[in-house]
């Protein structure tokens, strides 16, 4: 079981993620968009996108878990902002929490800008794959 990352050299070099993942002999996991909702469904922090963005780490790493992996497993998240613009004024503290939940593990990413999410307070989602052993 291995996980082998992929990065072209005829592409720029990564920053915070990888170009592929080549994922053998493992199951796949596959994480619903979690939103900043705590375990009784409220959104914590209205208003602030860095300690959504740590909530939402926290309800990725709990479906993982419970499936008997870590976010090390991770391979494939999409970040779904309600504003790009806010997203890359906290880069500094959105990578510190990252790396909290990571290290220095970089799973496949994307990250869109959308013009609302099921709930009003909600300032980012996300989605991803899990490769679990």
């Amino acid at each position: 079981m291995t996980l082998t990352l992929i990065n072209p050299p005829s592409l720029p070099t990564p920053k915070g993620f990888n170009h592929g993942i080549l994922v053998t002999g493992r199951r796949l996991l596959f994480l619903a968009g979690q939103d900043a909702g705590d375990a009784h469904g409220h959104i914590v922090a209205p208003g602030d996108l860095v300690a959504q963005f740590e909530q939402v780490l926290r309800n990725l790493k709990a479906v993982v878990e419970e499936a008997g992996g870590t976010t090390q497993d991770i391979v494939k998240l999409n970040i779904f902002v309600r504003d790009r613009d806010a997203y890359v004024a906290n880069l500094k503290p959105l990578g510190q929490v990252f790396r909290a939940y990571f290290g220095s593990h970089y799973p496949t990413m994307a990250l869109f800008e959308v013009s609302a999410f099921f709930r009003e307070e909600n300032l980012i989602e996300m989605e991803g794959i899990a490769a679990l052993e």
